[in-house]
């Protein structure tokens, strides 16, 4: 099929990539909605008794542990290298302050983990990755000044939403997929919703997406993005719809770097001096109900509530 595709047939797949939602003037909450509801659900520790740690040692542990778990993040916790978390953990920062440092999360070979109101600074990798993984829920983090991704999916992940973080003072934001080469693992999979994150003054990757379709990034506030905001590449499906794009000259397109251009549609997007995107192709059916906020009002709503000392 030619990537110049008529008006018309904009229209249509558009109006095919989901139903029709019906924005409100605050439909915002912070509960889990999008992909991490789907596939039996992220509930993480569950009703476990938490505990709570102020050290690398007693943090490590307890994220690594076979046991259900409710950790809660004390102070700040300087890592020495990617830290391994296993299934069934919600692990939580205690107010405002509750620090990651040195390195991040590795959430891999696991499933029903979640990871909020957590500060991340200094990575020498990535912030949190998520790989060979299942049913995740980021939210509420707020992450800034590292080395690699901030938010990276990748290797046959699925099921994973990413709520309510502030990405700030760095490069790249947010990776779906991470080869043009491992579409064997990664058709069918890398399922994610994106909503509700504000990415301040960050360069690009938010996200760039490879072979997961659908995706669906909503709601978000894109404030001084530098090079690009959402790139749909390598066979995905991206459903851009209600964001709020402020002082960012390219927010969205089809192609990126030596990657093809797929699949992308836009719909019902704010633009403040900002480009109008590029557009095309038809995206998969989005499964699960969820609130859309009209994307006038999305900047206060995101400004207001995203990043720490929002919950727990």
């Amino acid at each position: 099929m030619s990537r110049k595709i008529s008006r018309a047939l904009l229209a249509a797949t558009a109006l095919a990539a989901t139903a029709i939602m019906v924005p409100s003037a605050n439909a915002a909450s912070f509960n889990l909605e999008g992909w991490g509801t789907q596939c039996g659900g992220t509930s993480g520790g569950g009703s476990a008794s938490p505990v709570t740690v102020t050290t690398a040692s007693a943090f490590i542990s307890a994220v690594g542990s076979s046991s259900a778990s409710v950790i809660r993040v004390s102070g700040t916790i300087s890592l020495s290298s990617m830290t391994k978390v296993a299934s069934n953990k919600t692990i939580i920062g205690v107010g405002s302050g509750a620090t990651i440092t040195g390195h991040g999360l590795n959430v891999s070979s696991a499933s029903n983990v979640i990871i909020r109101n957590l500060n991340f600074s200094g990575w020498k990798d990535d912030a949190i990755n998520v790989q060979y993984s299942t049913r995740v829920w980021i939210d509420h983090n707020s992450l800034r000044s590292g080395y690699d991704g901030a938010i990276d999916i990748k290797r046959a992940s699925d099921c994973v939403t990413v709520s309510w973080n502030k990405i700030s003072s760095h490069d790249k934001s947010m990776l779906l997929g991470h080869s043009d080469d491992n579409g064997g693992e990664d058709r069918g999979k890398l399922r994610v919703s994106y909503h509700h994150n504000w990415f301040d003054g960050t360069n690009q990757r938010h996200p760039r997406v490879r072979f997961g379709n659908p995706v669906h990034v909503y709601n978000n506030y894109y404030g001084g993005v530098t090079s690009y905001g959402v790139a749909s590449t390598q066979e995905a499906g991206v459903l851009v719809e209600g964001n709020y794009f402020e002082n960012t000259r390219d927010p969205f397109h089809r192609g990126e770097g030596d990657s093809d251009p797929a699949n992308l549609v836009a719909r019902n997007n704010h633009f403040v001096n900002s480009g109008s995107g590029d557009q095309g192709g038809s995206v998969k059916s989005i499964p699960y109900s969820y609130a859309l906020d009209s994307a006038s009002g999305v900047k206060s709503i995101v400004t207001g509530g995203a990043g720490t000392g929002k919950v727990g």
